[in-house]
């Protein structure tokens, strides 16, 4: 990647009168604004629809777009809304934050009414969209079954051949008015973000997209191409509700002894859902910051089996998104290498154990099927294990380096900017970060005063935030420094506002990725100091 500086914001961060950003002319106005100030790169998270949590890591897909980034103006110019319409979906109940409840209801019936008025052209547009992008297809035939399913994830459904994937019940469902819609929802994501994108492009931007590891469990993904995934084998399941029988009846046994004064006795768990369906899922083991692990409870790649198909699925996804995006980054990068897998019946992640993931070989493959590595980013944060750094140094692919995780004194970590690689991308934080005024207030004093020492900052102001915060601007000024090929920073920090407007707490279910900004936060961005700032380190 070519020496530069970027910004990392989220598209539903965007300014805007729709309750979340859009594809509209935000975006370009954003983008030219990174274009001003000397910018080459704009960073923005997964574009799937947001899952558990709101987050867009959690996706019913692994290849559909968040049609809340649909811009109702450019349906309206395409004749498929009203004035009033576009009027009607407008939101001005809170500009700070994203309503996602809300959000989800009207804009389903908004563009409802914009399919209603699709016309021949455009349907037959539609059919060529699918034709053109066959996990469009899986995609719209997972939403029109859910959807009659009242929202129960694809196990529970009603219909055993559609639960199970039985290809004539599933092209049965190509005649519904459901399926097209759908398809038209899809249809519409990708043909205004490629209009969007060119436009970016040709303001001399380009775009970093993001590609979590994993699927979800109830995702079109997994009910389609199920013999990817570690499913739960017939005999495991029977002996898990076996186990639970027993339990049970003991229980009854006992409480019947017990005559009534049950208080001491434990009624048996049932068993989780996912553990009937799936073998093995995804987390991390315990660290320094959490005792038991993270417990993900994606499903896990069953990277035999993929192997066998040359990795098929996995270069179809890399494409999709080399379609959206310039630069990919792939979140939870050392899976490839290995990665922790848990029963799926577990309560934490303490409990597992490592596995060879598909290593180089894998990239090997996508070399041979056209697939160009030189786009892609490796998230590799957290523990560096052996095989780890020995197969980055093989795979030859950048990975991260974020200096909010640096200042411990004593410690000349790979995270200090006079240690970083050319070929890096350095960020001051990332999403799953505090702000870096938030991370200043929050931190120990002696690694606060070490890290404003090493970046020069003097004086007792140092917790001023606002744009022209001086605490943070000495900071991002190393980072610029810094001999890394691409330095980012979120906007928040571009900012320098405090750790309420971070976009994500690990570990914390609610409240996240909700943030957004005004154009009064953008319009009050000193662009001379960051055009300035990338004239004088030549990025």
């Amino acid at each position: 990647m070519r020496r530069g500086g970027g910004v990392l914001m989220h598209i539903s961060s965007l300014p805007g009168p729709f309750g979340i950003g859009v594809f509209g002319e935000e975006a370009i106005a954003f983008a030219k604004q990174l274009a001003d100030q000397g910018m080459k790169y704009w960073q923005v998270l997964p574009f799937s629809y947001p899952g558990m949590g709101n987050s867009p890591y959690q996706s019913f897909s692994a290849f559909a777009g968040n049609w809340l980034f649909i811009d109702p103006r450019r349906l309206m110019k395409r004749g498929l809304l009203t004035p009033n319409e576009v009027v009607d979906a407008e939101y001005s109940q809170n500009k700070w934050r994203i309503d996602y409840d809300y959000l989800r209801t009207a804009r389903d019936e908004m563009l409802r009414k914009a399919f209603d008025r699709c016309d021949a052209k455009t349907l037959k547009e539609v059919d060529k969209f699918l034709d053109e992008n066959h996990w469009a297809a899986d995609v719209a035939a997972y939403q029109t079954v859910k959807d009659d399913n009242f929202g129960k994830p694809w196990w529970e459904w009603s219909d055993d051949r559609l639960k199970n994937y039985d290809p004539k019940a599933v092209s049965e469902l190509k005649g519904s008015v459901n399926y097209k819609y759908h398809a038209f929802v899809q249809y519409l994501f990708v043909t205004e973000w490629t209009e969007v994108k060119k436009e970016i492009n040709d303001l001399g931007i380009s775009i970093i997209g993001d590609m979590p590891i994993y699927v979800s469990g109830d995702s079109a993904d997994v009910w389609a191409s199920r013999e990817m995934f570690k499913m739960a084998a017939p005999s495991k399941v029977n002996k898990i509700l076996s186990d639970y029988e027993k339990a049970m009846a003991k229980f009854r046994k006992e409480s019947e002894k017990a005559e009534g004064k049950t208080e001491e006795l434990k009624e048996p768990s049932k068993p989780k859902p996912e553990a009937l369906v799936f073998d093995k899922v995804a987390g991390v083991p315990p660290d320094y910051f959490t005792a038991d692990g993270q417990l993900w409870g994606n499903p896990i790649y069953d990277w035999k089996k993929m192997k066998s198909t040359g990795y098929s699925w996995w270069i179809k996804r890399i494409e999709m998104n080399f379609m959206l995006y310039d630069y990919l980054r792939i979140d939870h990068f050392r899976a490839f290498s290995s990665y922790w897998e848990v029963d799926a019946d577990a309560e934490t992640a303490k409990f597992g154990e490592w596995c060879k993931g598909p290593g180089l070989e894998f990239f090997d493959v996508m070399d041979k099927n056209g697939v160009d590595r030189s786009r892609l980013i490796a998230e590799d944060l957290g523990e560096v294990t052996p095989d780890l750094a020995e197969f980055m140094s093989k795979v030859n692919i950048p990975g991260m380096r974020v200096m909010e995780f640096a200042f411990n004194p004593g410690d000349d970590s790979s995270f200090m900017p006079h240690n970083f690689d050319k070929d890096c991308i350095a960020y001051t934080g990332t999403h799953d970060n505090n702000t870096l005024l938030g991370w200043l207030w929050d931190s120990p004093e002696n690694v606060r005063n070490f890290c404003l020492e090493y970046c020069g900052f003097t004086g007792d102001n140092w917790g001023d935030g606002g744009t022209r915060s001086g605490s943070c601007r000495a900071i991002i000024r190393t980072l610029w420094m810094s001999h890394a090929n691409v330095a980012i920073i979120p906007i928040q920090d571009m900012l320098g506002y405090g750790g309420d407007t971070r976009m994500n707490v690990p570990g914390t279910p609610t409240g996240n990725w909700a943030v957004r900004f005004t154009r009064e936060d953008l319009d009050s961005i000193d662009n001379e100091w960051y055009r300035n700032l990338n004239r004088l380190y030549y990025r």
